[in-house]
């Protein structure tokens, strides 16, 4: 798909890969950018600098993701291009509250589930459309210090493939995007002592690769070659895979 002259809303788009998104689709000629963030000033500044609308909206309350799709629709005609982006990190195994268990299901799965239900009746509709999910290169390799956060993103990873298989023959089409670590505040948040910091890209690369692959039309979207690489590994042998992993799990906790 050619992003020019389409109508985009990015979720979390208010900062890191979600802001990246929006300057990208403006700068590629997109004609609308709508700028959602539950932060609402974030919201603002990114749609001021870019030209494009804010609202704010939090994509783990259903009611806000189905009036965020509604209002755009009736102030642009259609969505062209949805990027589900928003995202949240715990870490933790089984430990972990059940809020944070919760809230990594709610945003990271739901928001996506809810987003396809106000979108696709438009989209089939018209037989045009394009969802992109921001999963994580977690839901292919894991995460080996954050459980909530691995197994939802997996769980995210899933619905768009589902979404994938069941849709494309209906002229929409979905892709899943897939970075290990990106330099963004939640990446911060685990210090520069944290395994994904040696090489975490740009949120601006993501967002050229993002962009590269919705011309494309691919469904993984991986700005890190290696995750392929990783995952093919992995495939081949898994137990081999779970060895290397419990390997690393053990060096990086001794480093801490």
């Amino acid at each position: 798909m050619e992003i020019r002259g389409r109508v985009v809303v990015v979720t979390g788009g208010g900062g890191g890969i979600g802001g990246a998104l929006c300057r990208r689709f403006k700068a590629d000629g997109a004609s609308q950018v709508v700028v959602s963030d539950i932060d609402r000033q974030a919201a603002e500044r990114v749609a001021a600098e870019i030209g494009g609308t804010a609202v704010a909206a939090d994509v783990a309350v259903e009611s806000d993701v189905t009036q965020l799709v509604r209002g755009t629709v009736a102030a642009y005609g259609r969505i062209d291009i949805y990027c589900s982006n928003a995202g949240i990190a715990f870490g933790g195994g089984p430990e972990a509250s059940d809020q944070a268990w919760r809230q990594s299901w709610d945003v990271h799965v739901m928001a996506h589930v809810y987003a396809a239900r106000a979108l696709l009746p438009e989209m089939q509709a018209r037989g045009d459309g394009y969802i992109v999910g921001t999963i994580s290169a977690a839901a292919v390799l894991n995460h080996i210090l954050a459980a909530p956060y691995a197994v939802t993103k997996a769980a995210g990873l899933s619905f768009f493939e589902w979404m994938a298989i069941a849709y494309h023959d209906q002229g929409i089409r979905v892709s899943a995007l897939c970075p290990q670590g990106v330099r963004t505040a939640m990446l911060a948040q685990e210090g520069e002592r944290s395994f994904l910091a040696a090489g975490a890209l740009e949120p601006e690369q993501v967002a050229q690769a993002v962009a590269e692959g919705v011309r494309d039309e691919r469904f993984l979207i991986l700005p890190h070659p290696e995750v392929s690489e990783f995952f093919q590994r992995k495939a081949s042998d898994y137990d081999r895979w779970l060895r290397g992993m419990r390997r690393l799990r053990s060096r990086i906790l001794e480093e801490r």
